[in-house]
């Protein structure tokens, strides 16, 4: 292909470089002549391991040139990758500057562009928050070209994953390809830039494809403090935290695996809880601070207090629960989340029925019969034993567990859900009237 990149820092060098020695034909764009004469010469304008041989190489051959010209390079190639930054503003909200001034450029040279030449695709690589691509750049492009997105040129999100140090290795070997398309061929345009490379490739919306990017760096950064936090207390504590990670990192089970990164409701049980609250009591005797592992409690409470807050926003004041036990498959109530749900709606005047077959009053022991006398001492005259007894009562139904009962129960409902689990038909009961997804 003909490739046109739009910015020349960490990313736009390296993957106009590095798409140069795939065989493509590329221009590269910047305002800034400094760079413009630097790899004009075959000189890199930024340090990366292995790209000054690259850029060298690839300009002496003539499949990569430099340009000033927005309207030459859009009307000489096929598609625009737009590598421009997106720094922060100082109030921390994401600053858009340069990405609207490349799209408004864009879409001018669009619109002179010779119909003829084929459908132009305009590909936005750099970092950006989920709506700007539909709400703001395709806006843009429309109004300064005069044309229509999706039909008369392409529009495509395709986030970067390079690593400042390691970019053009991860360049030929990414994690992933990840494609926010605004129609399939706009979609095709961007994967056959990286044929041959062998990674996954998702095709998805461009929110989607947007919000990616953030949640890849923001976990990265979750995971270096977090090992940090551990790190430091476990000084204070005489254990050596390299030890103790090494075994971490060997668990693929559970600790480095997609376990408990699904978006749920709250955790509870008589282990995380209780876990969290002694290191963050031992932190605090030893006087380190840890704020990550001290606000993960409190995050947890969060999202107990927003599914409460969706039961709310119904109005309705009887409401049916489906669920009470920590989790699926035991009757173990000590700090489940859904008795603290339970306990917030009673407290505030709801009338409430609960289905949990696991759950028996009369048998349950210890600690467990403690825990549930303390927070919800009537429990007796609120579980029921059929689903049908739930649904009958209620107005509202929370759904904290879902059996196949209760899924028959609320195949075709018009009673107003609160989904605690993800449905599996969550996706189409988010077009319904009275549907909520707590985290979807």
């Amino acid at each position: 292909m003909k490739v046109s990149v739009f910015g020349l820092g960490y990313v736009g060098t390296v993957s106009a470089a590095c798409l140069a020695t795939e065989g493509h034909d590329v221009v590269g764009v910047d305002v800034n002549p400094a760079k413009l004469a630097m790899i004009g010469e075959g000189r890199t304008p930024v340090v990366e391991e292995r790209i000054g041989d690259i850029v060298r190489d690839v300009v002496a051959a003539g499949r990569l040139t430099v340009t000033d010209d927005v309207t030459a390079a859009v009307h000489g190639t096929d598609l625009s990758l737009v590598c421009v930054g997106t720094p922060s503003a100082p109030n921390g909200s994401l600053d858009t500057t340069y990405l609207q001034r490349a799209a408004r450029e864009i879409g001018e040279a669009l619109g002179s562009r010779d119909g003829t030449a084929g459908r132009h695709t305009v590909v936005f690589r750099s970092t950006m928050l989920p709506g700007t691509c539909l709400g703001v750049l395709v806006p843009l492009l429309e109004e300064a070209s005069g044309l229509h997105a999706g039909i008369d040129f392409g529009v495509a999100v395709n986030p970067e994953f390079l690593r400042e140090g390691s970019s053009v290795k991860d360049f030929y070997d990414p994690p992933k390809t990840v494609v926010g398309e605004l129609d399939p061929a706009s979609g095709d345009a961007v994967l056959s830039l990286y044929a041959g490379l062998g990674a996954p490739e998702f095709r998805v919306e461009p929110p989607v494809a947007e919000m990616t990017k953030y949640v890849d760096n923001t976990f990265h950064g979750l995971k270096i403090g977090f090992a940090n936090e551990i790190g430091a207390l476990a000084r204070e504590l005489g254990v050596d935290s390299h030890d103790v990670m090494e075994i971490f990192l060997a668990d693929r089970k559970l600790n480095i695996s997609p376990a408990y990164l699904r978006p749920g409701f709250a955790f509870g049980g008589s282990c995380l809880p209780k876990d969290l609250r002694g290191l963050v009591h031992a932190a605090r005797r030893h006087d380190v601070r840890v704020p990550i592992l001290e606000n993960v409690l409190p995050s947890n409470d969060e999202h107990i207090q927003r599914a409460f807050e969706h039961v709310a926003a119904t109005g309705k004041r009887k409401v049916g629960v489906f669920g009470l036990a920590f989790k699926g498959g035991t009757d173990d109530l000590r700090e489940s989340p859904l008795v603290e749900l339970c306990e917030r709606m009673l407290g505030k005047g709801y009338d409430l029925r609960i289905y949990d077959p696991a759950v028996v009053e009369s048998a349950l022991l210890g600690a467990n019969r403690a825990f549930i006398e303390a927070h919800l001492p009537h429990l007796r005259d609120l579980l029921v034993d059929t689903v049908a007894e739930v649904v009958d009562h209620a107005e509202v139904l929370v759904v904290g567990k879902s059996d196949e009962d209760v899924r028959h129960a609320l195949t075709g409902s018009t009673t107003p859900v609160v989904d605690l689990v993800r449905l599996p038909d969550a996706a189409a009961r988010r077009q319904q009237e009275g549907y909520v997804g707590l985290a979807w």
